[in-house]
């Protein structure tokens, strides 16, 4: 998988554009590598964010870029193996769990069984702390946000939007479709990764 562009921000950080879903792959893939002088290695949806020490650093990056093996289904493969599957139990009593069937033309138990049946995996983390985006959510499931967001969503809520689903670690705006609710706690300052899902961890949501 070749990146589709890179970028220079700033001096000592390049971003690495990527194919859709391929950002992990990349990360991992620029881990592994163990580069001299790499400070942080931040993926998201489509690039991955590298920080380096110094101007050397950067130099060493772009000489061993085409070098890297960032096959996808490679690095899933490790990831999954270097990790539990993290099991989320849901009460399925979301707000827009109604509309969802709806748009969907689905019954409100076969959105929780498809929801369910999902294996997701950690795509990248944003938008809060803790805040994961999963990928491997059902297709028939993919709608757009919400047209107006919400000013408040509570923590836990248990989300869809896209070709995502998400776990809201504390109360804040937002425009995904609400499924249902978690007492499980996606971000704690006080654990040790504070973070419960990182990019790469495999996750199943349990109706409960």
């Amino acid at each position: 998988m070749s990146p589709a562009q890179v970028l220079d921000v700033g001096p000592l950080a390049r971003l690495i554009e990527v194919e859709p879903g391929g950002a992990a792959a990349w990360a991992a893939a620029v881990r592994a590598a163990d580069l001299p002088g790499v400070v942080d290695i931040v993926p998201a949806a489509r690039t991955v964010l590298v920080s380096f020490l110094d101007r050397a650093a950067v130099a060493v990056l772009t000489s061993r870029l085409a070098e890297l093996d960032t096959s996808a289904e490679q690095w899933a493969d490790r990831l999954a193996s270097s990790r539990a599957v993290i099991e989320i139990p849901v009460r399925y009593d979301g707000e827009d769990l109604d509309d969802v069937a709806r748009a969907t033309e689905l019954d409100r138990d076969e959105v929780i069984a498809r929801h369910t049946a999902s294996p997701f995996r950690v795509d990248f983390c944003g938008f809060a702390p803790g805040f994961a985006y999963l990928r491997g959510l059902d297709e028939v499931l993919w709608l757009p946000r919400r047209s107006t967001p919400r000013t408040r969503v509570p923590a836990g809520s248990v989300a869809i939007a896209n070709v995502h689903s998400a776990v809201y670690p504390g109360v804040s705006p937002g425009g995904w479709h609400l499924l249902g609710t978690t007492s499980t706690r996606v971000w704690d300052a006080d654990r040790d990764p504070p973070a419960l899902l990182e990019p790469g961890t495999e996750v199943r949501f349990v109706a409960t």
